[in-house]
């Protein structure tokens, strides 16, 4: 059985892995170009291509995929099957085409929720207490095809984007290694997705990364994990941009009940505890934070070196 590999991240490595490991074989990899990264802007191999190349495997890197050499460069590995996991780009209907068994993708969200490139995030700074990866045919449509199989993983309170895409990874790879015998037996029984029920998640955008104070707490503390570690959540402090990495979790008790308010994004108080904020529904205490142009560090502690202090308001 001929495979090949789309994949980008980390996220995409334990899938890789768990092919190399069943005995299929893995004709080729196709990942994102090679990109610069860090401060010094060092060109940069992907994850998978690292794994790949680990392994004695050939990669394709074509910046678009759809161009018609690219689509020839796949097609003569003669894959019988193409597995994708956070590839990052679009397979147009000639890739789709090529493989006798198919074309199929780890999502990152129990579908059809979360379609799009970013469901993670979003399932996260929604609230939800459950998302998984479901194992799906690809169609030309954006994450639209028949779902094969699926897996549940909750989402704890402790949990960010960061520590989801950690746990969803495992359970994507751990998915595959399940439902590969029955894809190669051609024993699938495939389910159409309902098209009614649908929610996507498209990239995060600039805008939606500025916390809106006038938001009950427990939203923005929702928001700023799931945007941690990237992009991360910001706010407005002396005409500079304040990163907010963590907060502790609201009480579920409306804390201003009884007491004068503030307008929303007020600083309230400062203690060993971080940077207590008025919110438009109760007090949210921001916990690790990242002036511009220093390192994240204890709420707490900065605020105690006198440079946010209470009555300050956050744009």
């Amino acid at each position: 059985m001929r495979v090949v590999f789309m994949g980008t991240p980390e996220f995409a490595v334990p899938s890789l892995l768990v092919l190399l490991e069943s005995g299929v074989q893995v004709v080729g990899v196709v990942t994102q170009p090679d990109r610069p990264v860090g401060r010094k802007r060092i060109l940069t191999p992907t994850p998978v291509k690292a794994a790949a190349e680990k392994h004695g495997i050939p990669v394709l890197q074509p910046e678009r995929l759809r161009r018609p050499e690219s689509v020839e460069a796949l097609r003569a590995l003669q894959p019988d099957l193409i597995v994708t996991a956070a590839y990052g780009q679009i397979l147009s209907k000639a890739v789709l085409d090529i493989p006798k068994l198919g074309c199929i993708n780890i999502h990152a969200s129990l579908l059809p929720q979360y379609r799009g490139g970013a469901p993670i995030h979003y399932a996260v700074m929604n609230g939800d207490a459950v998302t998984g990866v479901t194992i799906m045919y690809m169609a030309e449509g954006l994450d639209t095809g028949d779902m094969i199989s699926h897996v549940e993983v909750p989402i704890e309170d402790t949990d960010t984007t960061g520590s989801m895409f950690d746990k969803l990874s495992i359970a994507g790879a751990q998915l595959l290694k399940e439902t590969l015998p029955e894809l190669l037996a051609g024993d699938v029984q495939a389910v159409a997705q309902n098209d009614a029920e649908a929610v996507y998640s498209p990239n995060i955008s600039r805008e939606q990364e500025l916390i809106d104070w006038n938001q009950p707490a427990l939203s923005i503390w929702n928001k700023v994990r799931g945007l941690n570690p990237r992009p991360g959540a910001y706010t407005i402090w002396n005409g500079d941009v304040l990163k907010i990495w963590s907060c502790a979790k609201p009480d579920s008790i409306d804390a201003s009940a009884g007491r004068a308010r503030r307008a929303a994004g007020t600083v309230v108080a400062v203690s060993e505890a971080g940077v207590q904020v008025e919110t438009g529904e109760g007090l949210l205490t921001i916990t690790e934070l990242q002036p511009a142009g220093k390192k994240a560090m204890d709420a707490g502690q900065f605020a105690r070196g006198g440079q946010l202090t209470p009555g300050t308001v956050l744009g």
